[in-house]
């Protein structure tokens, strides 16, 4: 079997399964890109050049290399973190593989993530926590649909560190221009995408090139090996400490009359006994009188721990509910504009309802409009009525009852949600708050507009570009309709006059009758869905 690079010599204590136990910075990554680029297999290279992996697991590799493996007589190292027996015999990722393994710099967290389109989503699974994506490209193809797709997807979850590893250069024969090619196209695609930082790496994952340590098969690659930058990568430079304190109520605790707590996972910042916080979307407010945990009270919370808060006063506080610093200045309200990631092959369509989740908050919710989609070659808002499965698009959302949100650029926590469908359970969108989800349109666009009044707007319900632009058609329609029924009545009547005022009539009404028909038709289908939702009424 070939291992070309040997593995690295690294104590076995400086190697853990867990990162826990290891005194020192943690990095979440994943690996990404098309179908067959490469992505398990260099996981699982990089576990073994790492010494990650044991005499026992090596054993067991080899015999499942020989059973499943897609190299030969080789070790297959895809096969560390393919476990599903699906995946083994179709030779791809279907799920999400964590593994975490440590060397003596740093400790890691790493989501294999499939590459397939029908599992994008679970790709998106795997970047909602990450810090850094491996986007891997094959030297053979460059950039396809995609690793576009993947990119835009890190992008929107604010993943805003980037490894270009092109894979496969020993098949091209470690053509440096190869490479140049593809780092080239993609800066080109990525210009709009937001990223900090953007590292080109050339790798062979099979053979174990620029994974662990630098190759001498690419004697013109002067930059570090992958291990080396993921060691070394500062991913929270820029980043804000100062974020106000904000925690989602899951859980109210009262195991007995003396004691009533609210459990729940700090999103941001730090709270200490004796703050005054407010419950939202209600307002009250109290101070915090006890941090509590199972091995004692806290003289401080921070971001990422969950305890149990007492307040002072006896208030109302209740799952899904906010608890925040007096001072915060965190948004509420029924009706919110958001970029989604549509992850069903139903296709989005305005008007449809869902369970809205954003943290420990839930209610139902309406897709009030579609304003655009975004095209996945060029990242641009494209026309769109519907959405189809893995496209994106801006819409907004109008809430049975209010939520309280924030910016997703400020707080992952609080400015992402799911829909989830009501009668399956279904995950159907991935959901971001924020300006940057705020409609676009040029100013050639936006200068053709319709411009209504707010209050007509309301009244004929064409708030809303794509709203406009059908009211609009169907002007159009209906002025050409005039024109027949306007020669009609002249004939039977022997009055233009009257021609004209049939049709006058007949555009004035056709427009009420279409709306108040739409909305006996949504109300109608909202209480078929309620009653289904209920059980039919039983």
């Amino acid at each position: 079997m070939n291992t070309a690079v040997a593995p690295l010599d690294l104590a076995r204590a400086d190697v853990v399964a867990s990162p826990d136990s290891v005194n020192h910075s943690l990095l979440r990554f994943l690996t990404c890109g098309s179908v067959d680029d490469g992505k398990s297999t260099l996981i699982g290279r990089l576990l073994y050049e790492c010494g990650a992996v044991f005499d026992d697991q090596l054993g067991a590799l080899d015999n499942d290399s020989k059973k499943f493996g897609t190299q030969g007589a080789e070790l297959d190292f895809a096969l560390l973190v393919d476990g599903l027996s699906a995946e083994r015999e179709q030779g791809i990722t279907i799920d999400v593989a964590y593994r975490y393994f440590a060397t003596p710099r740093r400790s890691f967290i790493v989501a294999d993530t499939p590459g397939h389109e029908q599992y994008t989503r679970n790709m998106a699974t795997g970047a909602s926590t990450a810090d850094l994506a491996i986007l891997l490209v094959d030297a053979r193809k460059g950039l396809l649909v995609q690793t576009r797709r993947h990119a835009f997807i890190a992008s929107m979850l604010r993943v805003r560190h980037i490894v270009l590893a092109v894979n496969k250069m020993d098949i091209v024969g470690f053509d440096k221009s190869v490479f140049d090619r593809i780092v080239r196209d993609f800066e080109n695609v990525s210009r709009t995408l937001g990223f900090t930082s953007i590292a080109a790496i050339p790798v062979s994952a099979k053979d174990g090139d620029n994974v662990a340590r630098r190759s001498s098969r690419a004697p013109w690659y002067r930059g570090p090996a992958l291990l080396e930058h993921l060691e070394t990568i500062d991913v929270d430079a820029g980043q804000a400490n100062d974020a106000a304190f904000a925690m989602p109520v899951q859980w109210v605790n009262r195991p007995d009359l003396d004691f009533r707590g609210f459990a729940g996972t700090i999103a941001s910042g730090l709270i200490h006994p004796g703050d005054e916080v407010r419950v939202l979307p209600r307002g009250q407010r109290s101070h915090v009188a006890r941090i509590v945990t199972y091995d004692g009270d806290l003289a401080h919370a921070r971001a990422g721990q969950a305890p149990v808060l007492t307040l002072a006063d006896e208030i109302d506080v209740s799952r899904g509910d906010l608890l925040v610093g007096a001072s915060s200045r965190i948004a509420s309200g029924s009706t919110i504009t958001a970029q989604v990631f549509w992850t069903v092959e139903t296709p989005l369509r305005a008007g449809q309802r869902y369970l809205f989740k954003l943290a420990t908050f839930e209610t139902q919710a309406e897709i009030a409009a579609l304003h655009h989609a975004i095209d996945v070659n060029t990242y641009k808002p494209a026309a769109a009525e519907t959405l189809p499965m893995n496209g994106f698009g801006v819409v907004t959302i109008r809430l049975d009852k209010p939520a309280v949100f924030a910016d997703y650029a400020d707080s992952k926590e609080l400015g992402g949600f799911i829909l989830i469908d009501r009668f399956n359970n279904d995950t159907v969108a991935i959901g971001l708050i924020g300006s940057n989800a705020a409609p676009q349109e040029t100013a050639e666009t936006a200068a053709k507009k319709v411009r209504w009044p707010l209050w007509l707007e309301r009244k004929i319900g064409v708030a809303g570009t794509e709203q406009r632009a059908v009211f609009m058609r169907r002007a159009s329609t209906d002025a050409a309709s005039a024109i027949p029924l306007t020669a009609a009545v002249y004939v039977a009547s022997g009055s233009i006059v009257t021609g004209v005022a049939v049709a006058a009539l007949d555009l004035a009404l056709r427009p009420i009758i279409r709306l108040y028909a739409s909305r006996a038709m949504q109300r109608w289908r909202k209480r078929q869905d309620d009653l289904n939702a209920d059980g039919g009424g039983i």
